[in-house]
């Protein structure tokens, strides 16, 4: 319940903030905007009903910790594969504008990012959903959906990794020819911060994910013993516990979005204090 408060306040003043400010570009805004929703939904709905959940298994109450868990489930699943898809998108995002320079903002409109964007959750919403139906269609889409992620996020970030490699490689040997039109010099260091920004929330997600899986793996679902569920719980509750450092994050490595934060805390609390 308190991952829970703080996902909520958290993510609440990350879109609030993002909202505010304008110098990012407005398809990567809404990417962003899109990561901090499924937290903000994280905090809001899937974590009080783990809680309903485990309260139900405590005292017994089987029938209704049944239902419990296929709703989690089915929540968690699609802000699961809601973020997952999101934080490829970014990745994709990111190579694009090394790649197009200036005309990455005629390629990555925002019209098309949100197109994007509901098509990542009408999927998301329908897979998980068919687990009432038919568990093997949700269980192979996480498998597909994980793997093209990861190979997605590794591949551009590999990509972007070898053209910033290749750049700098240019600039310390002094050739003041005629610059790639991929990247303008200036904007450089700028660029080089978004890109840090994106992959720390990348490898934020993944160390979500990883100790969850990992128990999954170890554990059967058959096995009901103390151990198991103990494990469990720790790897459910760390999987959580990113929704409330998302935020933190955001702040750490976007300083845009940390004066809008501050401003924002500020605001409040001249309205609370008046």
């Amino acid at each position: 319940m308190f991952l829970s408060i703080t996902a909520v306040l958290g993510n609440i003043l990350i879109l609030v903030a993002l909202h505010k400010v304008s110098s990012l570009h407005p398809p990567s805004k809404l990417l962003f905007r899109c990561l901090a929703t499924t937290d903000l939904c994280v905090g809001l709905i899937t974590e009080p009903l783990s809680v309903v959940y485990w309260m139900f298994l405590t005292h017994g109450q089987y029938n209704l910790c049944r239902y419990a868990y296929v709703t989690v489930f089915i929540v968690s699943y699609t802000l699961c594969s809601v973020s997952l898809l999101t934080m490829s998108a970014i990745g994709v995002d990111r190579l694009l504008a090394l790649l197009l320079g200036l005309k990455c903002r005629q390629v990555v409109t925002l019209k098309r990012t949100y197109s994007i964007v509901a098509i990542f959750w009408i999927i998301s919403v329908v897979t998980s959903v068919s687990f009432l139906r038919n568990y093997f269609v949700t269980l192979w889409y996480g498998y597909i959906v994980i793997a093209l992620c990861l190979v997605t996020s590794i591949a551009s970030y590999a990509k972007i990794f070898l053209k910033l490699r290749h750049h700098q490689i240019q600039m310390e040997g002094h050739d003041q020819q005629e610059q790639p039109s991929q990247v303008n010099p200036p904007n450089i260091e700028r660029y080089r911060k978004a890109v840090s920004s994106a992959l720390w929330v990348q490898c934020i997600l993944v160390a979500r994910y990883l100790p969850y899986g990992t128990v999954r793996a170890l554990f059967s679902y058959e096995d009901s013993s103390p151990s198991s569920f103990l494990f469990l719980g720790l790897a459910v509750s760390l999987s959580y516990l990113n929704s409330s450092l998302n935020p933190i994050l955001y702040c750490w490595k976007i300083s845009e979005v940390k004066q809008a934060v501050n401003e924002t805390i500020r605001e409040a609390l001249c309205c609370l204090s008046s």
